[in-house]
């Protein structure tokens, strides 16, 4: 991991870990642990713009389908393909190869709404 970069937390449990204006979006290991064994994922399109609150990718476990929403607002600029063949990898490094897509970040101001490491272990707690 780059110590560089910084890392966020959403009350959906997400974490986003942001470095030069782009953010690699995932869920955390708390969300992967209460999904269960993941069956499928649906990537967004490199190029869509999102809203924060707009469901950015479907994940699709044992369990459930979730929604995964964007953290913030911004454009899609990859999406890690590798799950579409593994989408396991997010139960098994969830806040690492697992990450879920990349975004150039709208506005960097909303990133302050966000938690840091700390906050989200006591919002899990």
């Amino acid at each position: 991991m780059n110590l560089m970069a910084k890392t966020y937390f959403t009350s959906d449990h997400e974490w986003l870990r942001v470095e030069g204006g782009i953010a690699t979006v995932g869920i955390t290991d708390y969300a992967q642990e209460q999904l269960g064994d993941l069956v499928f994922v649906e990537l967004p399109e490199t190029g869509k713009k999102l809203t924060k609150g707009d469901t950015a990718v479907v994940v699709e476990s044992v369990k459930a389908a979730s929604d995964v929403y964007a953290p913030v607002d911004g454009e899609i600029t990859e999406a890690n393909g590798t799950l579409s063949s593994d989408p396991s990898l997010v139960n098994s490094a969830a806040t690492g190869a697992g990450w879920l897509w990349k975004m150039r970040l709208a506005d960097e101001s909303q990133l302050a709404g966000l938690m840091d490491e700390a906050a989200y272990k006591a919002h899990i707690a």
